[in-house]
């Protein structure tokens, strides 16, 4: 079976893609760190998005048909999810509690 089509990207994702090479000329010896953070700089100061935001319409667009189809070919809405943390059942922890009632009796001494 076919693994699930992986989500699209955002439009500032799909913007920082085709400018991160620009912004590396523009700031010679940056961080891969702080190309990210001037890139969010660069993308809040934009002022017409809409060319990136409709790209990633586009690609929602595309990406939920493909869903669709993965779905109607056996593919489960979980296939290709990771089990978050929470979900694992925690281990119950054991007391270290040396004054506990179950270990005076293991030494044969009483409490009082």
């Amino acid at each position: 079976m076919a693994e699930k089509p992986k989500r699209p990207l955002s439009a500032y994702m799909l913007w920082l893609s085709s400018a991160r090479e620009q912004i590396k000329k523009d700031n010679p010896g940056i961080k891969m760190t702080e190309i990210a953070k001037k890139g969010g700089e660069l993308w809040r100061a934009m002022k017409d998005k809409s060319e990136w935001e409709n790209k990633a319409v586009k690609q929602k667009d595309e990406y939920t048909k493909l869903v669709q189809e993965f779905e109607r070919n056996g593919g489960s809405k979980d296939a290709g999810r990771k089990k978050s943390k929470g979900a694992r059942k925690a281990a119950p922890k054991k007391s270290r509690n040396k004054d506990s009632d179950d270990d005076d009796e293991e030494s044969g001494e009483e409490s009082d």
